[in-house]
């Protein structure tokens, strides 16, 4: 993936590919999780940083490209150095300039402009100013990736069902958009509801009212679209 290869250089290898270096030649490459990188493969990438070149598998001759690196990674490396899990001279290779980019549970007011953005991206509607005030509670271990999970999953259900409270709230604590005083039947249509109105706004949006396209996205049939359509006094073009 990083480096690309040569037509025969392995089977199954049918014709040239190039690596994400080659393909970021004159430009920046950005490698995500470089923690998580082995350590067969990290001297490896120290080879190319140093010498910026590369050799493709199956290639007779080595390319120079000149690449700018960008590097994340959630893990303390420092740590993972002393700990002999991430080469030291890679360390320093790369941590030339250093972001500390803070967790999300200490920057609270980008949580509501996220969660809007994934709301949109998921299809969504307007979401509930209860939820999101819901979400703003929450301490999220798991950053971004951890807030996008819970706005899928909020659109596919209808309810916020993951991600522990900060304290002291119960880490039981009910989702913020069930209210058990009323009853199940009558609270699970109205979340459906809501999610499904919310879910056909934005599939009409995406599709700009067209109701082929919008069926064909949805993975529905299209007179049963239409029918839902009509349910919820939504209309589009055909």
């Amino acid at each position: 993936e990083l480096f690309g290869h040569r037509k025969g250089a392995f089977t199954g290898a049918i014709d040239h590919r190039k690596g994400a270096f080659e393909q970021a030649d004159g430009g920046t490459l950005f490698l995500d999780e470089i923690g998580e990188l082995p350590l067969d493969m990290q001297p490896v990438l120290l080879r190319v940083l140093e010498s910026r070149e590369l050799r493709p598998v199956g290639a007779q001759e080595s390319r120079r490209v000149s690449v700018r690196i960008v590097a994340a990674t959630n893990l303390d490396l420092e740590q993972q150095v002393r700990a002999g899990r991430f080469r030291e001279d890679l360390y320093y290779r790369l941590a030339v300039v250093r972001l500390r980019v803070p967790p999300l549970r200490e920057r609270p007011e980008d949580i509501e402009p996220l969660a809007r953005r994934f709301a949109q991206q998921a299809g969504l509607g307007d979401v509930p100013a209860s939820v999101l005030d819901h979400w703003k509670l929450r301490d999220w271990p798991g950053n971004a990736r951890q807030l996008r999970n819970s706005v899928q999953s909020y659109a596919a259900l209808g309810a916020v069902l993951d991600a522990p409270l900060q304290a002291p709230a119960s880490s039981d604590a009910v989702p913020a958009s069930v209210d058990l005083q009323r009853p199940y039947a009558d609270q699970k249509q109205e979340l459906t509801d809501r999610f499904t109105r919310a879910y056909l706004e934005g599939l009409l949006k995406e599709c700009n009212g067209n109701r082929t396209a919008a069926a064909r996205r949805a993975g529905l049939d299209r007179a049963y679209l239409v029918r839902l359509l009509g349910k919820y006094g939504l209309t589009g073009d055909d």
